[in-house]
């Protein structure tokens, strides 16, 4: 089931970004996060209206995605948002980021949105598949502007026209 997220679900928000950061190559962020670290995240989206959606499997918080301005106050851009979707490990593969997307572009759709951007990493393979999957094109790409560990690696930018 997909649903707007509770202050209560920040606690596996925060334990399914730190996932991906252990990870490396799914976000830039290095070092785990905690729970007080994400809450002014969480509560700036609310107070501003941009979603935070969870999807909830067995009672528990199985992927989260959330809808954020893109480059907040150049008010040209006020139509353009970024997503950005994380998966537990253990739900990876079972076409919960796909039902996350889809549910997030209509949503986007409903509150008015025109374009949505995806802000990721050339090694992020699984995201790219995601994305392209979903009707996302490849509109940009940074080479070797992250480095972990020694390893440079490029970001790229997707974009879906949803008007």
């Amino acid at each position: 089931m997909i649903r707007d997220a509770q202050t209560g679900d920040l606690e596996a928000i925060t334990a399914i970004y730190n996932q991906a950061i252990e990870a490396r190559f799914q976000t830039c962020f290095t070092e785990p996060m905690n729970t007080e670290d994400r809450l002014g995240w969480f509560q700036q989206h609310m107070a501003e209206g941009y979603p935070v959606l969870v999807f909830e499997l067995d009672n528990r918080v199985a992927g989260w995605l959330s809808i954020s301005p893109y480059r907040k106050r150049r008010n040209a851009l006020k139509y353009a948002v970024e997503i950005s979707y994380f998966l537990d490990l253990k739900y990876q593969g079972q076409g919960i980021g796909t039902m996350l997307l889809s549910h997030a572009i209509s949503r986007c759709r409903d509150l008015g949105y025109k374009t949505l951007l995806a802000i990721l990493l050339d090694r992020n393979t699984a995201s790219i598949r995601l994305l392209e999957k979903a009707g996302f094109e490849r509109w940009g790409f940074l080479p070797g502007i992250a480095e972990f560990d020694g390893v440079a690696c490029g970001q790229y930018y997707y974009g879906l026209r949803v008007i």
